[in-house]
Protein backbone atom coordinates (compact mmCIF):
# COMPACT_ATOMS: atom_id res chain seq x y z
CA UNK A 1 0.00 0.00 0.00
CA UNK A 2 1.62 3.24 -1.13
CA UNK A 3 1.00 6.34 0.93
CA UNK A 4 2.16 9.92 1.14
CA UNK A 5 2.32 12.01 4.28
CA UNK A 6 4.28 15.05 5.30
CA UNK A 7 5.20 16.24 8.77
CA UNK A 8 2.23 16.04 11.11
CA UNK A 9 -0.37 15.59 8.38
CA UNK A 10 -1.38 12.18 9.65
CA UNK A 11 -5.09 12.65 10.16
CA UNK A 12 -6.59 12.52 13.63
CA UNK A 13 -9.31 14.80 14.97
CA UNK A 14 -10.82 17.39 12.64
CA UNK A 15 -8.97 16.35 9.50
CA UNK A 16 -9.85 14.65 6.24
CA UNK A 17 -7.94 11.83 4.58
CA UNK A 18 -8.26 11.42 0.80
CA UNK A 19 -7.36 8.25 -1.05
CA UNK A 20 -7.84 6.35 -4.30
CA UNK A 21 -7.52 2.66 -5.15
CA UNK A 22 -6.61 2.73 -8.87
CA UNK A 23 -6.95 -1.00 -9.53
CA UNK A 24 -10.51 -0.91 -8.15
CA UNK A 25 -11.61 2.36 -9.84
CA UNK A 26 -12.42 3.70 -6.40
CA UNK A 27 -11.99 7.00 -4.60
CA UNK A 28 -12.48 7.45 -0.88
CA UNK A 29 -12.55 9.86 2.01
CA UNK A 30 -12.19 9.39 5.75
CA UNK A 31 -12.88 11.95 8.45
CA UNK A 32 -12.93 12.10 12.23
CA UNK A 33 -14.43 15.03 14.11
CA UNK A 34 -13.59 15.96 17.70
CA UNK A 35 -13.24 19.48 19.15
CA UNK A 36 -14.99 21.03 16.16
CA UNK A 37 -17.93 18.68 16.69
CA UNK A 38 -18.07 19.58 20.39
CA UNK A 39 -18.09 23.29 19.53
CA UNK A 40 -20.92 23.00 17.01
CA UNK A 41 -23.07 20.79 19.25
CA UNK A 42 -22.58 23.10 22.25
CA UNK A 43 -24.07 26.11 20.46
CA UNK A 44 -27.53 24.85 21.44
CA UNK A 45 -28.86 22.64 24.24
CA UNK A 46 -29.67 19.80 21.88
CA UNK A 47 -31.15 16.63 23.42
CA UNK A 48 -29.19 13.44 22.71
CA UNK A 49 -31.23 12.23 19.69
CA UNK A 50 -30.72 15.60 17.99
CA UNK A 51 -27.02 15.66 18.93
CA UNK A 52 -26.63 12.27 17.28
CA UNK A 53 -28.57 13.38 14.21
CA UNK A 54 -26.53 16.55 13.77
CA UNK A 55 -23.24 14.71 14.36
CA UNK A 56 -24.19 12.23 11.64
CA UNK A 57 -25.09 15.06 9.27
CA UNK A 58 -21.84 16.93 9.96
CA UNK A 59 -19.69 13.88 9.23
CA UNK A 60 -21.55 13.18 5.99
CA UNK A 61 -21.30 16.85 4.99
CA UNK A 62 -17.54 16.84 5.56
CA UNK A 63 -17.16 13.64 3.53
CA UNK A 64 -19.21 14.98 0.62
CA UNK A 65 -17.71 18.47 0.78
CA UNK A 66 -14.22 17.05 0.55
CA UNK A 67 -15.09 15.71 -2.91
CA UNK A 68 -15.13 19.28 -4.26
CA UNK A 69 -12.11 20.12 -6.37
CA UNK A 70 -12.98 23.83 -6.26
CA UNK A 71 -11.30 25.16 -3.11
CA UNK A 72 -13.89 27.92 -2.70
CA UNK A 73 -16.84 25.74 -3.64
CA UNK A 74 -19.50 24.84 -1.09
CA UNK A 75 -21.46 21.69 -0.32
CA UNK A 76 -24.80 22.17 1.43
CA UNK A 77 -26.90 19.34 2.81
CA UNK A 78 -30.43 20.22 3.85
CA UNK A 79 -33.16 17.96 5.21
CA UNK A 80 -36.64 19.43 5.61
CA UNK A 81 -40.17 18.39 6.45
CA UNK A 82 -43.50 20.08 6.97
CA UNK A 83 -44.98 17.63 9.45
CA UNK A 84 -41.97 16.17 11.22
CA UNK A 85 -40.54 16.71 14.69
CA UNK A 86 -37.48 18.09 12.88
CA UNK A 87 -38.54 20.66 10.29
CA UNK A 88 -35.03 21.78 9.29
CA UNK A 89 -31.52 20.38 9.37
CA UNK A 90 -28.84 22.23 7.44
CA UNK A 91 -25.06 21.74 7.24
CA UNK A 92 -22.48 23.13 4.87
CA UNK A 93 -18.80 22.69 4.10
CA UNK A 94 -16.44 25.10 2.36
CA UNK A 95 -12.69 24.58 2.15
CA UNK A 96 -12.50 22.93 5.56
CA UNK A 97 -15.10 25.17 7.21
CA UNK A 98 -17.97 23.11 8.64
CA UNK A 99 -21.17 24.23 10.33
CA UNK A 100 -24.63 22.87 11.07
CA UNK A 101 -27.93 23.51 12.81
CA UNK A 102 -31.14 21.61 13.64
CA UNK A 103 -34.57 23.12 14.33
CA UNK A 104 -36.97 20.80 16.11
CA UNK A 105 -40.06 20.56 18.33
CA UNK A 106 -38.75 19.52 21.77
CA UNK A 107 -42.16 18.57 23.18
CA UNK A 108 -42.93 16.23 20.28
CA UNK A 109 -39.40 14.83 20.37
CA UNK A 110 -39.77 13.81 24.03
CA UNK A 111 -42.78 11.68 23.06
CA UNK A 112 -40.67 9.57 20.68
CA UNK A 113 -38.36 7.94 23.22
CA UNK A 114 -34.55 7.77 23.26
CA UNK A 115 -33.95 6.30 19.78
CA UNK A 116 -36.41 7.79 17.26
CA UNK A 117 -36.35 6.58 13.66
CA UNK A 118 -35.54 8.84 10.74
CA UNK A 119 -39.17 8.76 9.61
CA UNK A 120 -40.48 9.63 13.07
CA UNK A 121 -38.17 12.65 13.11
CA UNK A 122 -38.86 13.96 9.61
CA UNK A 123 -42.10 12.35 8.48
CA UNK A 124 -42.38 12.61 4.71
CA UNK A 125 -39.37 14.88 4.36
CA UNK A 126 -36.79 15.31 1.66
CA UNK A 127 -33.03 15.58 1.37
CA UNK A 128 -31.38 18.20 -0.86
CA UNK A 129 -27.66 18.16 -1.62
CA UNK A 130 -26.23 21.20 -3.40
CA UNK A 131 -22.78 21.68 -4.92
CA UNK A 132 -21.92 25.35 -5.51
CA UNK A 133 -18.80 25.77 -7.67
CA UNK A 134 -17.27 29.18 -7.05
CA UNK A 135 -14.78 28.94 -9.92
CA UNK A 136 -17.48 28.54 -12.58
CA UNK A 137 -20.54 29.94 -10.81
CA UNK A 138 -22.38 26.67 -11.48
CA UNK A 139 -24.76 25.02 -9.04
CA UNK A 140 -25.81 21.38 -9.01
CA UNK A 141 -28.62 20.17 -6.78
CA UNK A 142 -30.24 16.81 -6.26
CA UNK A 143 -33.38 16.20 -4.19
CA UNK A 144 -34.52 12.78 -2.97
CA UNK A 145 -37.07 11.59 -0.40
CA UNK A 146 -35.75 11.02 3.12
CA UNK A 147 -35.96 7.25 2.96
CA UNK A 148 -34.08 4.55 4.83
CA UNK A 149 -33.09 4.13 8.42
CA UNK A 150 -30.63 7.03 8.64
CA UNK A 151 -29.24 10.10 6.90
CA UNK A 152 -26.33 7.90 5.80
CA UNK A 153 -28.68 5.60 3.90
CA UNK A 154 -30.55 8.56 2.41
CA UNK A 155 -27.26 9.99 1.09
CA UNK A 156 -26.28 6.65 -0.44
CA UNK A 157 -29.64 6.64 -2.22
CA UNK A 158 -29.01 10.19 -3.41
CA UNK A 159 -25.76 9.24 -5.14
CA UNK A 160 -27.27 6.20 -6.78
CA UNK A 161 -30.49 7.91 -7.93
CA UNK A 162 -29.20 11.42 -8.75
CA UNK A 163 -25.55 10.84 -9.67
CA UNK A 164 -25.57 7.19 -10.78
CA UNK A 165 -22.48 6.62 -8.64
CA UNK A 166 -22.35 3.52 -6.42
CA UNK A 167 -21.49 4.90 -2.97
CA UNK A 168 -20.87 3.38 0.44
CA UNK A 169 -20.92 5.50 3.60
CA UNK A 170 -20.14 4.20 7.07
CA UNK A 171 -20.30 6.26 10.28
CA UNK A 172 -19.39 6.01 13.94
CA UNK A 173 -20.97 8.49 16.37
CA UNK A 174 -20.17 9.09 20.04
CA UNK A 175 -21.92 12.19 21.37
CA UNK A 176 -20.86 12.14 25.01
CA UNK A 177 -21.12 15.78 26.16
CA UNK A 178 -17.73 17.47 26.24
CA UNK A 179 -15.98 14.55 24.57
CA UNK A 180 -17.91 14.05 21.34
CA UNK A 181 -16.21 12.22 18.50
CA UNK A 182 -17.51 11.00 15.18
CA UNK A 183 -15.92 9.43 12.14
CA UNK A 184 -16.89 8.44 8.64
CA UNK A 185 -15.78 6.52 5.58
CA UNK A 186 -16.96 7.20 2.03
CA UNK A 187 -16.19 4.97 -0.97
CA UNK A 188 -17.27 5.60 -4.57
CA UNK A 189 -16.89 3.53 -7.73
CA UNK A 190 -15.88 5.64 -10.75
CA UNK A 191 -14.81 3.27 -13.55
CA UNK A 192 -14.97 5.97 -16.22
CA UNK A 193 -13.04 8.55 -14.21
CA UNK A 194 -14.24 11.56 -12.29
CA UNK A 195 -14.43 14.14 -15.06
CA UNK A 196 -17.52 14.58 -17.20
CA UNK A 197 -18.30 10.95 -18.04
CA UNK A 198 -21.66 9.26 -18.24
CA UNK A 199 -22.02 6.73 -15.45
CA UNK A 200 -25.47 5.29 -16.19
CA UNK A 201 -23.92 1.93 -17.03
CA UNK A 202 -22.29 1.59 -13.61
CA UNK A 203 -23.63 -1.47 -11.81
CA UNK A 204 -23.88 -2.15 -8.11
CA UNK A 205 -22.79 -5.73 -8.87
CA UNK A 206 -19.62 -4.69 -10.71
CA UNK A 207 -16.94 -7.12 -9.40
CA UNK A 208 -14.50 -4.35 -8.47
CA UNK A 209 -17.19 -2.44 -6.59
CA UNK A 210 -18.45 -5.59 -4.88
CA UNK A 211 -14.95 -6.25 -3.54
CA UNK A 212 -14.38 -2.69 -2.29
CA UNK A 213 -17.83 -2.35 -0.75
CA UNK A 214 -17.44 -5.64 1.13
CA UNK A 215 -14.07 -4.55 2.51
CA UNK A 216 -15.29 -1.08 3.42
CA UNK A 217 -18.50 -2.43 4.91
CA UNK A 218 -16.48 -4.42 7.43
CA UNK A 219 -15.44 -1.29 9.29
CA UNK A 220 -17.17 -0.79 12.65
CA UNK A 221 -18.67 2.38 14.17
CA UNK A 222 -16.31 2.00 17.14
CA UNK A 223 -13.26 2.03 14.85
CA UNK A 224 -14.44 5.17 13.09
CA UNK A 225 -15.02 7.14 16.29
CA UNK A 226 -11.97 5.80 18.20
CA UNK A 227 -9.57 8.72 18.60
CA UNK A 228 -6.71 6.36 19.51
CA UNK A 229 -6.85 4.76 16.06
CA UNK A 230 -5.27 6.93 13.36
CA UNK A 231 -7.13 7.15 10.08
CA UNK A 232 -4.03 6.03 8.20
CA UNK A 233 -3.91 2.94 10.40
CA UNK A 234 -7.60 2.28 9.85
CA UNK A 235 -7.20 2.60 6.09
CA UNK A 236 -4.31 0.12 6.27
CA UNK A 237 -6.51 -2.38 8.11
CA UNK A 238 -9.08 -2.23 5.33
CA UNK A 239 -6.97 -2.21 2.19
CA UNK A 240 -3.42 -3.35 2.98
CA UNK A 241 -3.73 -6.21 0.48
CA UNK A 242 -4.29 -3.85 -2.45
CA UNK A 243 -1.38 -3.34 -4.85
CA UNK A 244 -1.64 0.44 -4.52
CA UNK A 245 -3.59 2.90 -2.39
CA UNK A 246 -2.77 6.54 -3.05
CA UNK A 247 -3.16 8.67 0.07
CA UNK A 248 -3.15 12.43 0.48
CA UNK A 249 -3.99 14.58 3.52
CA UNK A 250 -7.10 16.70 3.04
CA UNK A 251 -8.17 19.95 4.61
CA UNK A 252 -8.05 20.65 8.32
CA UNK A 253 -11.61 21.15 9.54
CA UNK A 254 -12.62 24.21 11.55
CA UNK A 255 -15.94 25.48 12.79
CA UNK A 256 -17.21 27.48 9.86
CA UNK A 257 -19.76 29.96 11.11
CA UNK A 258 -19.07 33.02 8.97
CA UNK A 259 -21.27 35.54 10.79
CA UNK A 260 -19.75 38.89 11.76
CA UNK A 261 -21.17 42.18 12.94
CA UNK A 262 -19.75 43.86 9.82
CA UNK A 263 -21.48 41.36 7.56
CA UNK A 264 -24.89 41.94 9.15
CA UNK A 265 -24.43 45.71 9.16
CA UNK A 266 -23.73 45.62 5.43
CA UNK A 267 -26.72 43.33 4.86
CA UNK A 268 -29.14 45.43 6.90
CA UNK A 269 -27.78 48.59 5.28
CA UNK A 270 -29.22 47.46 1.94
CA UNK A 271 -32.75 48.00 3.23
CA UNK A 272 -34.42 51.45 3.14
CA UNK A 273 -34.52 53.38 6.41
CA UNK A 274 -38.29 52.84 6.86
CA UNK A 275 -37.91 49.06 6.54
CA UNK A 276 -35.00 49.09 8.99
CA UNK A 277 -37.22 50.96 11.44
CA UNK A 278 -39.83 48.18 11.16
CA UNK A 279 -37.15 45.59 11.99
CA UNK A 280 -36.08 47.39 15.16
CA UNK A 281 -37.23 46.38 18.64
CA UNK A 282 -38.61 48.69 21.34
CA UNK A 283 -35.08 49.79 22.23
CA UNK A 284 -34.51 50.87 18.66
CA UNK A 285 -32.06 48.05 17.85
CA UNK A 286 -32.15 45.45 15.10
CA UNK A 287 -31.19 42.09 16.61
CA UNK A 288 -29.96 39.39 14.24
CA UNK A 289 -29.82 35.87 15.66
CA UNK A 290 -27.35 33.47 14.02
CA UNK A 291 -28.79 29.98 14.35
CA UNK A 292 -25.45 28.32 13.60
CA UNK A 293 -23.51 29.83 16.51
CA UNK A 294 -26.42 30.98 18.72
CA UNK A 295 -25.18 34.57 18.93
CA UNK A 296 -27.16 37.81 18.80
CA UNK A 297 -25.81 40.74 16.77
CA UNK A 298 -27.18 44.17 17.72
CA UNK A 299 -27.30 46.72 14.90
CA UNK A 300 -28.41 50.34 14.96
CA UNK A 301 -30.73 51.23 12.07
CA UNK A 302 -29.51 53.76 9.53
CA UNK A 303 -30.84 57.19 10.39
Amino acid sequence: MAQQETGDDRTGFDRILQFTIPDRDTRGRMVRLGPVLDTILSAHAYPLPIRNLLAEALVVTALLGSLLKDGEGQLTMQAQSQDGVVDLLVCDYRNGELRGYVRHDRARLDELGPSPSLHSLFGDGYLAITFDLAATGQRYQGIVPLEGGSLREACERYFWQSEQVPTLIRLGINCEPGHASAGGLLLQHLPEGEEGRERLHVRLDHPQWEHVSIMGGAITPAELSDASLGLEDLLWRLFHEEREVRVAPGAKIVRGCRCTLEHYRELIGRFPADEQAEMANEAGDIVVDCAFCSKDFVIKPTA
